[in-house]
């Protein structure tokens, strides 16, 4: 019988929004992993007594809705295919289920750290980024490099979300499924469930029961952008190199998945 997240979602002990953004992570190591659907709720099961799960309005899960901008020439794009390690992102996020905007500007430095800097913005802005003076002031500012009248809408994200932390407060995983993309300049669309998206964010000095239970599963990092993702699988004339091994190796995890169903269903 196959674990159900849900199940094993509702067993676990809430913590609130003013809880969650109590947790301060200093000296933060991020890493990211791909997961089908079933290993995920393996995982849950090996650790849902040592976290927390957030929850807002009842929800313990949340929806997002993504819109990503570039420059005409995908400048954006092409500075993460060609491993530069200083690079930046830029789009407008809704918080479906609380009915908030944000627009959002994350930076990576050359050491490998993103800081992510935000404003509040109202539902305009989510439809037109330039609608707004208030918008523009925070990119200019944030992006000085670009010129914001030149940057075009390229992609869009959706997904799910559940938030774990560890009942110490040194560590939140955050866990993406339902993954989908849009195309703003082909209209193509695809997605990549069902395969989750994880980020554990911990203090660097904490042990962590998560990254074990990983281990225990034999699931390894991989580093992964939704938008550099997103754009290489929705439009293949794009310069992808980079992304060709992890393609693989995603499109490797959906056939093992299938694999697992298939037996399953046969030993049924």
């Amino acid at each position: 019988m196959m674990l159900d997240i849900n199940d094993i979602l509702n067993n676990m002990t809430p913590i609130s929004l003013d809880e969650m953004s109590a947790v301060k992570l200093m000296n933060r190591i991020d890493t990211k992993y791909v997961a089908d659907d079933l290993t995920v709720a393996k995982l849950f099961s090996l650790v849902k007594d040592d976290y927390y799960v957030q929850e807002i309005d009842g929800k313990r899960i949340a929806r997002y809705d993504n819109i990503y901008y570039d420059t005409v020439d995908n400048h954006m794009y092409i500075i993460h295919q060609d491993k530069k390690l200083k690079r930046d992102k830029l789009r407008v996020r809704n918080y479906v289920d609380t009915d908030t905007y944000f627009c959002e500007v994350k930076h990576k430095n050359n050491r490998g750290r993103t800081k992510k800097k935000r404003i509040e913005v109202g539902q305009s802005v989510f439809e037109d980024l330039k609608s707004d003076g208030k918008t523009r002031e925070f990119v200019e500012n944030q992006l000085p490099n670009y010129d914001f009248d030149g940057f075009v809408k390229k992609l869009s994200t959706s997904f799910e979300r559940i938030t774990i932390v560890n009942k110490g407060k040194t560590e939140r995983i955050t866990v993406d499924f339902n993954v989908r993309f849009h195309n703003f300049e082909n209209g193509n669309d695809t997605g990549i469930a069902p395969l989750v998206i994880m980020e554990l964010k911990r203090d660097g000095r904490c042990k962590s029961r998560f990254q074990k239970a990983l281990f225990e599963l034999r699931v390894k990092p991989l580093s992964i952008s939704k938008y550099c993702f997103g754009r290489a699988l929705t439009d293949k004339t794009l310069k992808q190199n980079r992304f060709k091994k992890k393609i693989i190796k995603l499109e490797k995890l959906k056939k093992l998945r299938e694999y697992a169903v298939t037996s399953n269903n046969a030993e049924l």
